[in-house]
């Protein structure tokens, strides 16, 4: 039976993806140099200071990876606060609502940086529902690392065959393999590029999933 629930939060409960996505391409721009949205998406899933190690070594930037992330982050909090449009992904607060009134345990294991959690949570009002949030930024290696939601299983009390991870990246959905967790890819009109077919289910709308169904998936 399933006690816990482990969440992604980019792409999964917001689709805060075009809001990095422009910011990330501001910044590209700024830097002179040329990221092909094929390369981008392999960077999904991935914290950003891991991103911005990659990218220094792929063109051999001269900046300090903690000065590029800062400048990324102040563009993207720029974007978020203007963006008064964004909402969470359709049937996502549902679900949340009903698996957390039924007495599931809800842990957030986000690869975003903790201030752009804290955003999001603000935002729309999620931290009762959420007994843990794990951010990538406290971990040396990004997903799809297992590390992340390792930590979120310990974090939860609940062994990891009792858990599930909803995920929506490729890197994600290896992470959770790798951390020999169930995991449930969610196909998003928007998510660039990814391959879910490594997650043990798939949905394309969070209508697909309930508490009564989840609890039972294994």
């Amino acid at each position: 039976m399933v006690n816990t629930v482990i969440f992604d939060m980019d792409g999964v409960i917001v689709d805060t993806e075009p809001v990095h996505y422009f910011a990330y391409m501001q910044h590209f721009k700024h830097l002179n140099i040329d990221v092909t949205d094929e390369m981008y998406a392999t960077f999904t899933g991935n914290s950003t200071k891991n991103t911005y190690q990659k990218l220094k070594e792929t063109f051999s930037l001269l900046d300090e990876v903690d000065g590029l992330v800062d400048y990324k982050r102040e563009l993207f909090n720029n974007a978020f606060d203007q963006k008064e449009d964004l909402e969470l992904l359709p049937g996502v607060k549902a679900l949340i609502e009903d698996l957390y009134n039924n007495g599931m345990q809800l842990v957030l294991a986000s690869s975003s940086a903790k201030a752009t959690i804290g955003r999001v949570f603000k935002r729309f009002g999620l931290h009762k529902y959420f007994s843990h949030i794990v951010s990538g930024e406290d971990f040396p290696q990004s997903k799809p690392h297992p590390a992340i939601f390792i930590k979120a299983a310990e974090l939860s009390g609940t062994p990891k065959e009792e858990c599930i991870v909803i995920e929506d990246s490729t890197n994600g959905i290896k992470a959770a393999n790798a951390a020999g967790i169930f995991c449930i890819g969610y196909k998003s009109e928007n998510s660039r590029l990814q391959d879910l077919t490594l997650a043990d289910k798939v949905i394309n709308h969070f209508d697909e999933l309930s508490f009564e169904k989840i609890k039972n998936l294994k």
